[in-house]
């Protein structure tokens, strides 16, 4: 560890995006030579710290140093000068050059006669792979490598720039067992060469086997920053997940009466994910699909509305097989999916909230084209009553509406279609707390009213309040399935909502880090 001076000293951080606080007053130091895990739920301030540090974002408040060096106006050539390197999930290698190409892009050598020359290149890019012991060929083609070696040039080539900061955002999500281990030595060769590197998982077990110190964010704020030796798993959760705000846990949670199998699934995979899986969703029952990024949740939705093809398997709509092969198919069989990508895939913003909710069954309210204001208007009454749509009236364009209510236009359409089996795919993303109560609420209230519905949220609080069951998914298979009331704590008064929701969220997680445990046994057998 290097004296008095950090590689990294961010104090008093304030960032506001219009009136949400994503960050209010945070610290955060990390020491040249170690790496250092930065930890938190969604919506905790991880993203938004990095993106700080990275020029991305200018703070409203609070003091940069890197490297000793106070940064007085905050830019993503700043954050690049003083040493800081951020590999991002997304990659940004271009595939048609190689791989020593792409290490120097626009830092060329030239040879006399003022050409690039690849040759340079390639040998500095080789000095540097062999130093640190990985077998990257600098000539290969990037499209060519596999996702570890990709994720290892990326590093090379922020090396190369002289990065004393090294930022991992979800490093071994696309990774193998094999690659996150020529990953960690990979790791432990730059730590020791007095590099910083800043380490963003959702996986526990990682963050214990590579990291010397965690810093965990929750909601905006700074909770703690401790070595791994004080931070067993259990901890890391408990304070992930924190005394959660009453919001969720004031909605009442009462017993669900099932009535006939409406979904089922047999043995379904899609092309890639999900794979093998076998689930079923009873008339008047909520499931939740819980799991991290990329564990096939949103690929099941997608296989099950007929956006993605169905590879094997069967899929039952009471009792029924059904042939699902486009949207169409599955609207035929009532099922409705309500997307994640809202403002994309869910409404037309300019469009009115009437001309919204009529979208999905224009059909059915046309005489042979001709369209039936009557039926339109009564449609979007009803549904704005039912749901509780706030809007000045039917004639509004939906952009007008917030989050909340845009939410309840895209259910209300698919609602009109009236559909048995109605999935969920992240309902509350970007919605204030409030609203996220509502649509919960409404959850519920549509599986009493007979509908099986099948929910998709990476919030746990979210899918332990309206779910009856959750289902763990990785690596696109179901890792195991959970009632709701298995999760309670026995030990606390059932009626203490709130420690109840706090206790079944850090079981549900823990389920979820086994998972991800497991998985590493699957990668071998591929």
């Amino acid at each position: 560890m290097t004296g008095t001076t950090h590689a990294v000293d961010m104090r008093g951080i304030v960032k506001h995006f219009g009136g949400v606080k994503a960050l209010q007053g945070v610290d955060f130091q990390v020491e040249a030579g170690e790496i250092h895990a930065l930890l938190g739920g969604n919506g905790a301030g991880k993203s938004t710290i990095l993106k700080v540090l990275n020029g991305v974002h200018v703070p409203d408040e609070g003091t940069i140093e890197i490297c000793g060096t106070k940064i007085i106006a905050m830019s993503p050539e700043a954050s690049r000068d003083a040493g800081v390197a951020m590999i991002f999930q997304e990659m940004s290698l271009i595939p048609t050059l190689s791989v020593a190409q792409n290490v120097y892009l626009t830092r060329e050598a030239k040879t006399g006669a003022g050409l690039i020359d690849d040759r340079v290149a390639e040998r500095k890019a080789k000095e540097l792979f062999d130093m640190l012991e990985v077998d990257v060929d600098p000539r290969a083609l990037v499209g060519d490598l596999g996702a570890g070696q990709k994720q290892l040039t990326e590093i090379v080539k922020a090396i190369s720039q002289d990065a004393r900061v090294l930022v991992l955002d979800e490093p071994s999500t696309a990774l193998s067992v094999s690659d996150v281990e020529r990953l960690f030595v990979f790791l432990r060769k730059l730590k020791s060469q007095g590099v910083a590197i800043i380490y963003v998982s959702h996986r526990m077990d990682e963050i214990a086997r590579i990291a010397d110190r965690a810093t965990i964010l929750r909601d905006g704020r700074h909770v703690i920053t401790a070595p791994l030796s004080e931070l067993p798993i259990d901890t890391m959760i408990e304070h992930i997940v924190g005394k959660r705000s009453k919001g969720l846990s004031d909605v009442a949670r009462e017993s669900a009466e099932l009535g006939e199998a409406l979904l089922e699934l047999v043995n379904v995979s899609g092309a890639h994910k999900p794979q093998d899986i076998s689930l079923t969703v009873h008339r008047g029952e909520v499931v939740g699909l819980a799991g991290l990024l990329g564990s096939g949740r949103s690929s099941l939705a997608r296989v099950i509305a007929g956006i993605d093809p169905v590879a094997s398997g069967e899929i039952r709509v009471a009792g029924t097989p059904v042939q699902i092969n486009k949207p169409k198919d599955a609207i035929d069989a009532r099922i409705a999916l309500v997307p994640e990508a809202r403002a994309t895939q869910g409404i037309i913003g300019a469009h009115s909230v009437a001309s919204n909710i009529s979208m999905a069954v224009l059909d059915h309210l046309s005489n042979r084209s001709v369209m039936n204001t009557q039926a339109v208007r009564e449609t979007a009454d009803h549904q704005i009553k039912h749901l509780s749509i706030k809007t000045a009236s039917r004639d509004h364009a939906v952009s007008t509406l917030s989050g909340g209510n845009q939410q309840k236009v895209v259910i209300g359409k698919w609602l009109a279609a009236d559909p048995d089996i109605l999935i969920l795919d992240e309902p509350t993303a970007g919605i204030d707390i409030g609203s996220k109560s509502e649509i919960i609420r409404l959850v519920r209230d549509l599986a009493k009213s007979g509908k099986a519905v099948l929910m998709i949220s990476s919030e746990l609080s979210e899918l332990l309040t309206a779910c009856d069951r959750i289902v763990v998914m990785s690596e696109g298979r179901a890792a195991g399935t959970y009632p709701r009331h298995d999760l309670d704590d026995p030990n606390l008064p059932a009626d203490d909502t709130m420690h109840q929701l706090q206790a079944a969220e850090q079981k549900l997680q823990f389920h979820i880090q086994e998972a991800l445990k497991h998985q590493g046994h699957a990668h071998v057998h591929q």
